[in-house]
């Protein structure tokens, strides 16, 4: 008998290959891990974020983090809305406040709007917390081989899948990898988007009309409560230009980041003890005893992908979008990122779905990624270059007697003091607002292409701006809205009945129809929908107060499909369009080009490849 072997040509066989442990690729991890999916994650260093970095922590993201078993992990280690409301405008922490407004959706103006959009609140939290929260779950869920110290080499895909070439930062050996998919969430310096040659539009290091050059951020411990906790706040924003610091809250009150950018061509070169007194002199109480715990430096950046993958290969989070830090948008829209693909590679591995549900993230995300980046970029270039110097009267260029004098006709008894406050409502509403009570962009887009299907109905208008105002919708393409139903005797969201990598048709009294519907789809495309309706005799949702029936869009016994990321795949405004619900499936997941040799996560081999 002959017992030799084959050697494979290639060392580990895995269905998805992840790049990068940030917040993309974690979520990515984390939702393929709930989905039952093998993979193997990669991350160059040696563990999670080691500095504070992303902090702000938004609805969206807390809703997908709700869907995935974490989000009272994450309460638990977070500030909570509460803790955040403040926006005010210091000379020094300990000196005269100059200005304050509302940021958030926690203060008074606005907290009402982001309660009645979303069962989830608003939270700070800074990446070095939180990924340990994504990390312990994934790997208490089992399924995920998560690989620190290993790194992306390179990779070639072909037609059938991608080999990759992976370093073992420690000792240097490489061994290749063998699989399905590869992600890319390897960050604004991404190995994959630079091979798979993505194009960008923008550039980076841009102080814009601004005028900021290097940022230094100076991260300590300092117990300064006593200038802070009654107006409590994550930002803090210095009007000194020269000597001062914007400092950010990293946990209440005593860890905090203390930043100051520099003009255009210039660094800041002092050493541990010149960063020591700027900070000291910033807090404006030398008896606060202060420790560095770490500097990072940093430049504006303003630029997005056009393409976000080809094949096989597709890259997410900063490896495709690269904003300023206004806003809070960078960590969540990666979080958002990465809970799109999960359920798309799931039904692809399956053999239920075609090429086309996977080409559906870029048309969804590209749009999204690039509006981000230039919001981020308008409130940056709005703040520092409109608020400072129309309101605060404080410019790039001015002296420090420049800056006292304009702050302190500010506070002046006379006209040009009465023109200059009068003009704070206009700028809260051009420049604040859009800056740092932005629920529209926060969880208000919308999928306008991809794995959508049109009902005929126009895409509902937003009062308002449309990166300020919130508009609940089913419109197809919109994230369903939230609204407060009852399940037995427990309030639930609408948001709670979706999700869990399933499909779900949401319809009520006369709808039975659906059901038979949902089976149809069922023997033909494999797909099992949950069928649940809502306030009929039998259903065991109840609609007490009528919040569902007013935001529904459609008749009682109309449906609502709802994709397993939460947002509206499609709907019907009556039971008469049951019979289309099988064809709008398999047009959703592109059934007819689903290969029956895709279904990879049956396979014994590849159930248990990724743990090499």
């Amino acid at each position: 008998m002959n017992n030799s072997t084959v050697k494979a040509p290639y060392d580990l066989r895995t269905p998805v290959l992840i790049a990068g442990a940030g917040p993309a690729g974690l979520t990515l991890s984390l939702a393929l891990s709930r989905y039952g999916v093998p993979h193997i994650l990669l991350e160059m260093f040696p563990g999670a974020a080691h500095t504070p970095r992303a902090h702000i922590t938004n609805q969206r993201t807390m809703e997908i983090f709700r869907d995935l078993g974490i989000e009272e992990a994450v309460k638990a280690k977070a500030t909570p809305a509460e803790g955040m409301w403040s926006n005010a405008w210091i000379t020094t922490m300990a000196g005269p406040e100059v200005y304050r407004s509302e940021a958030w959706g926690a203060g008074e103006e606005h907290a009402a709007r982001y309660a009645q959009a979303s069962p989830c609140g608003m939270c700070n939290i800074s990446q070095n917390i939180m990924e340990p929260v994504l990390i312990e779950a994934i790997e208490d869920a089992g399924v995920a081989d998560l690989r620190f110290s290993h790194k992306l080499e390179s990779f070639v895909q072909d037609a059938q899948g991608v080999t990759a070439t992976v370093v073992e930062v420690d000792s240097g050996v490489s061994y290749t990898v063998r699989a399905d998919y590869l992600l890319g969430a390897d960050g604004a310096r991404s190995k994959v988007a630079q091979q798979l040659a993505l194009p960008f539009e923008g550039q980076m290091g841009v102080g814009g009309d601004a005028g900021i050059g290097e940022v230094i951020y100076v991260w300590f411990k300092g117990d300064l409560a006593r200038y802070c906790a009654h107006r409590p706040g994550t930002m803090f924003w210095s009007t000194d230009m020269h000597n001062g610091a914007t400092f950010v809250n990293v946990a209440p009150w005593d860890e905090w980041i203390a930043g100051w950018n520099m003009p255009p061509g210039m660094t800041f070169d002092g050493d541990a003890e010149a960063l020591r007194n700027r900070v000291q002199s910033a807090i404006g109480d030398s008896t606060v005893d202060i420790v560095i715990k770490g500097v990072s430096r940093w430049t504006m950046n303003k630029m997005w992908a056009t393409r976000y993958g080809e094949g096989r290969v597709w890259c997410m989070g900063d490896a495709v979008h690269r904003h300023p830090p206004m806003n809070g948008l960078g960590s969540n829209t990666s979080v958002a990122d990465g809970y799109n693909l999960a359920w798309k590679l799931k039904l692809l591995l399956e053999g239920k779905a075609g090429p086309e549900l996977l080409q559906s993230y870029e048309l969804e995300r590209q749009p999204v990624g690039e509006r981000i980046v230039n919001r981020a970029w308008d409130s940056a270039m709005g703040f520092w270059g409109r608020f400072y110097s129309e309101f605060l009267g404080v410019s790039p260029g001015a002296t420090p007697d420049e800056v006292k004098r304009s702050l302190l006709q500010l506070h002046e008894d006379s006209p040009e003091g009465d023109a200059r406050r009068a003009g704070f409502e206009r700028l809260k509403q051009e420049v604040l607002n859009p800056a740092f009570n932005a629920l529209g962009i926060e969880l208000g887009y919308r999928y306008r292409a991809g794995a959508r299907v049109d009902d005929g109905s126009p895409e509902p208008q937003v009062d308002g701006h449309p990166d300020v105002a919130y508009t609940p919708t089913t419109w197809p393409g919109a994230r369903l809205p939230h609204a407060w139903v009852e399940k037995g005797r427990r309030r639930i969201s609408t948001l709670d009945l979706v999700g869990r990598g399933q499909f779900v048709l949401l319809t009520g009294r006369g709808g039975s129809a659906w059901f038979e519907a949902a089976q149809a789809v069922l023997l033909d495309t494999g797909v099992q929908l949950n069928v649940i309706q809502i306030d009929s005799r039998f259903g065991a949702v109840r609609d007490p107060l009528g919040y569902w029936a007013r935001m529904r869009g459609t008749g009682s016994d109309g449906a609502v499909l709802v994709r397993p990321d939460g947002h509206v795949a499609w709907r019907a405004q009556s039971s008469a369009g049951a019979a289309q619900l099988p064809s709008v499936m398999a047009q959703l997941l592109d059934t007819a080009h689903a290969s029956d040799s895709e279904q990879l996560l049956q396979r014994p081999d590849l159930a248990l490849a990724a743990h090499g």
